[in-house]
């Protein structure tokens, strides 16, 4: 059972960094720096809403406070401009009172939620049993190299940038992501009654998520210097598009775990093919680097699909 949880520990670093194109293949070694952060917390957040039957319901909302954490309290990108080669935000959609960049903040929140925890857990959940992999004690020593790593991590982007928040910014980011932790646990143990109807067959549904994370990242792509209003106003509308399709479908009696894995599967292959593109966004492009990434992506959703064969659904 271990295995899965060490399987799920290197997924998340590789998918939210070298997939993504933000490390080079020759960095590939750097795949333990980010670990204890990337895989710590997913298999941390996995471990937690499996024992106390969170639902994926409370994986998104505590996915959602691990990208807040990250980029918040340990990298501090959404407080520090530097960190984006910027002087300011000026010029930005910044959210006023705050002095926070909305795009930034809808990034962190796209990004890391989705990709970040969200995928890597689906898939190698496809290939395990729905129940906890770590018994306690094993469940706090990742939670200790969660901790350490991240620390760790953090120290060295505030000496790498000379740059500290403040009190009040690391207060507020600590409050909010406490609110989303117990929200998981509220939201997370209810069981909304199923709904009748039927759902696409997962081919479908893997396409509407590859469908709709690549036109997340298309708007960037294609209109590069558009307004950072008009964007931020555009993320709320793919967002509530999105929402709305995958919860009318996730509702219904007919969604199996099967549908969870395809919607995965299609967000996987977005990044695929998005890793080029930010990469060069980067400067640092590797043609062959990053189709190597691709390649692996690919490779292990075939492997996850053979592992999870088709299984009737129960009768309603």
């Amino acid at each position: 059972m271990k295995r899965w949880a060490v399987a799920l520990f290197f997924l998340a670093p590789f998918v939210g960094e070298f997939l993504l194109g933000n490390q080079p293949i020759g960095k590939l070694g750097s795949i333990f720096l980010f670990a204890p952060m990337y895989g710590g917390g997913a298999v941390l957040i996995r471990e937690v809403a499996r024992r106390y039957r969170l639902g994926w319901t409370g994986i998104v909302l505590m996915a959602l406070a691990y990208g807040l954490l990250e980029e918040g309290p340990i990298d501090q990108m959404l407080f520090n401009p530097a960190y984006v080669g910027l002087d300011s935000f000026d010029g930005m959609a910044v959210i006023p009172g705050l002095g926070i960049s909305l795009t930034l903040l809808q990034g962190t929140v796209t990004l890391h939620t989705i990709w970040s925890i969200c995928v890597p857990i689906a898939l190698i959940e496809a290939c395990a049993p729905r129940e906890p992999w770590l018994r306690r004690g094993g469940l706090i020593a990742v939670a200790a190299i969660f901790v350490v790593g991240s620390t760790l991590l953090g120290v060295m982007q505030a000496v790498g940038f000379h740059f500290v928040a403040s009190p009040a910014e690391f207060a507020g980011s600590a409050v909010v992501i406490l609110g989303l932790v117990t929200l998981a646990f509220v939201l997370g143990r209810r069981t909304p009654r199923p709904a009748d109807g039927d759902v696409p067959r997962p081919l479908v549904v893997g396409l509407t998520g590859f469908a709709l994370t690549s036109v997340y990242w298309l708007e960037s792509i294609v209109f590069p210097d558009a307004n950072e209003w008009i964007s931020a106003a555009w993320w709320f509308v793919l967002f509530g598009v999105a929402t709305a399709v995958v919860l009318r479908w996730a509702r219904r009696r007919t969604w199996t775990p099967r549908h969870t894995l395809a919607l995965a599967t299609g967000a996987l292959l977005t990044y695929a093919w998005a890793g080029f593109s930010q990469a060069r966004e980067l400067d640092h492009p590797s043609f062959l680097g990053n189709a190597f990434f691709a390649l692996v992506a690919v490779a292990l959703a075939i492997f996850v699909w053979h592992r999870n064969p088709a299984r009737p659904v129960p009768p309603t």
